[in-house]
């Protein structure tokens, strides 16, 4: 469990890569930022203290463990973008998912003693759900002004669903955390599935017949030339050539009868 819990976001960052590679795949930047914080992070200690099983519990899952590592990155990311550090076009999950690379390590060896397996395996998962799910709910809301309002109120709920995942789960309450698990990774798993159809349907798509750059092939010539008429081409004062021998025939002049004797 503690395997998973520090190879799972970046084996996830790069199954993403290779379904749908986009331009601006993250930064350096975000590893070199999410390592500061995870070492201010131990120093300082969790921001909510942890309660019993009560709000206070889920509160500190909210802030120290679930959804506050994952909203920091993608808020201060808009900032770059905002004030124009970075390209509009840039790839927040990215960012966020190198981002929560360092914290993956170090929460695999804090998690593994006393171990956590709901930690260890869950929160891992609800990371790369609010990743990837938060920015593809915004930007479908950007594309659809219809249904801007629905999907602007699923991108504010998804990190509340998580947290609640993640409360339900350590409270024992397993049914209450699958539904909430699976109303966070819905977005993760529709924007998936849609790269993975994208990508088939470009692998599958036939190649256009590219023309050599000297004119048409000698198939095509020869197909043309076996379209003509099977007739003889009229010389001037010779009458027509016959195809077969491609000369005239003789004249009288020419040899072959009626000279004089």
């Amino acid at each position: 469990m503690g395997l998973f819990c520090l190879l799972w976001v970046p084996l996830f960052y790069f199954l993403r890569r290779a379904l749908a590679p986009r331009g601006g795949g993250g930064s350096v930047w975000a590893l070199i930022l999410g390592s500061a914080v995870v070492v201010a992070q131990f120093f300082a200690g969790p921001f909510v203290e942890p309660g019993a099983f009560g709000p206070y519990r889920w509160a500190s899952g909210f802030v120290d463990v679930v959804s506050g590592p994952v909203l920091v990155p993608l808020i201060l990311y808009l900032l770059f973008v905002e004030m124009g550090l970075v390209s509009a076009k840039s790839d927040y999950a990215a960012f966020a998912l190198l981002w929560l690379v360092p914290l993956s390590a170090f929460r695999a060896m804090d998690w593994i003693s006393p171990p956590a397996p709901h930690s260890l395996v869950l929160v891992p998962v609800l990371w790369t759900s609010l990743a990837v799910g938060i920015p593809e709910a915004f930007a479908f809301a950007k594309r659809n002004a219809r249904l801007a309002a629905p999907a602007a109120l699923a991108m504010l709920a998804l990190p509340f669903a998580a947290a609640t995942s993640w409360w339900a789960f350590y409270s024992h309450r397993p049914a209450a955390g699958f539904l909430f698990l699976a109303a966070s990774a819905a977005p993760m798993l529709a924007s998936l599935a849609a790269s993975f159809a994208a990508l088939l349907r470009g692998r599958c798509a036939p190649a256009p017949a590219a023309e050599a750059p000297g004119g048409p092939g000698p198939e095509f010539a020869e197909a043309e030339h076996s379209a003509l008429p099977e007739q003889g081409l009229v010389l001037s004062g010779q009458g027509p050539v016959p195809p077969e021998t491609g000369r005239a025939p003789p004249g009288p002049e020419e040899g072959g009868g009626g000279g004089e004797g």
